[in-house]
């Protein structure tokens, strides 16, 4: 039985709710989102609260019970605070810097990499070792940031590398003689 399932999605003063059938369209302060619930899930939008309950008793319904209910749940949050991940950049000469439209990474190979920031998603560098990632969608800030930890990830033996802040590096001991 789900636990987080049975609890109504609360949508604050501000934000506009409305679900037609299947979609669920939420409009806030930081923009617009949409969702397209499965067909063995109910969601219906009363008194201010979204509900989500599964159609039917079968194990499938109950199984994505929960998370068309958190899907909601990260729609109305975007659209109030919206999301971010901050990353961190460990190493010799390793730096970001946004340069226009571009995250401009200089990562320890020949060359920079330049990646496109994608429509809806903010970069910031405050300083050139932080790399904050910010966007009102919870999947598209979240795979952004494991796009650009992937140009270098962080390596265990100095660590040195792209990684989530907070992440732990589990560090490995060089060779002995």
């Amino acid at each position: 039985m789900s636990r987080i399932g049975k609890k109504p999605v609360d949508v604050p003063s501000g934000v506009t709710a409305a679900v037609d059938g299947q979609d669920v369209k939420v409009k806030g302060p930081k923009g617009e989102l949409a969702f397209r619930v499965h067909d063995e899930v109910v969601v219906e939008f009363k008194d201010g609260k979204v509900s989500v309950q599964p159609r039917d008793e079968t194990k499938g319904a109950r199984s994505k019970w929960g998370m068309s209910r958190t899907m909601v749940s990260n729609l109305v949050e975007g659209v109030t605070k919206g999301f971010e991940k901050k990353l961190e950049i460990n190493g010799v000469g390793y730096r970001a810097a946004v340069q226009g439209k571009d995250l401009v990474l200089a990562l320890g190979y020949s060359h920079d990499i330049k990646y496109p920031i994608p429509e809806g998603i903010d970069i910031k560098c405050a300083k050139p070792t932080e790399i904050l990632v910010s966007g009102i969608d919870k999947q598209r800030v979240g795979q952004v940031a494991a796009e650009i930890r992937e140009f270098r990830g962080p390596e265990p033996y100095k660590g040195k590398g792209v990684k989530y802040a907070g992440e732990f590096i589990f560090r490995k001991e060089g060779k002995k003689k």
